[in-house]
């Protein structure tokens, strides 16, 4: 039995059991990787790289889109040229129920309580 062709526009996502707390927590102690995150969870769909306005050069925010996708916490895919990005929240959750939420309440009470919103 063959497997189908991948294209080289698949990139490569772990699966749910490959998952690790450490390798989670690492992607969402960055800044920029943690506001990625935090405006994925308010979205109701899947958002496009180029929908961040993040302050940091294109090639930087390439490397946290890819360290978010090889820790488990986003899957991305093409849709034409674009490059869409989902939370893995139903993964997330059930790796690590309440994580996810936790650390997003935390980010909004730290935004509020610096003054930065």
């Amino acid at each position: 039995m063959t497997s189908p062709a991948v294209s080289s526009r698949d990139l490569p996502h772990p699966a749910r059991e490959e998952i690790r707390l450490e390798g989670v927590l690492h992607a969402l102690s960055d800044p920029m990787r943690l506001r990625i995150v935090r405006e994925l969870a308010a979205a109701s769909d899947e958002l496009s790289c180029s929908h961040f306005d993040l302050p940091v050069t294109k090639s930087t925010t390439t490397h946290h889109f890819r360290v978010l996708r090889e820790s488990g916490v986003l899957r991305q895919i093409y849709q034409g040229t674009a490059k869409m990005n989902g939370l893995r929240r139903d993964d997330l959750d059930d790796l690590f129920p309440g994580l996810l939420d936790a650390l997003l309440d935390a980010a909004a009470r730290q935004t509020v309580r610096l003054g930065r919103e």
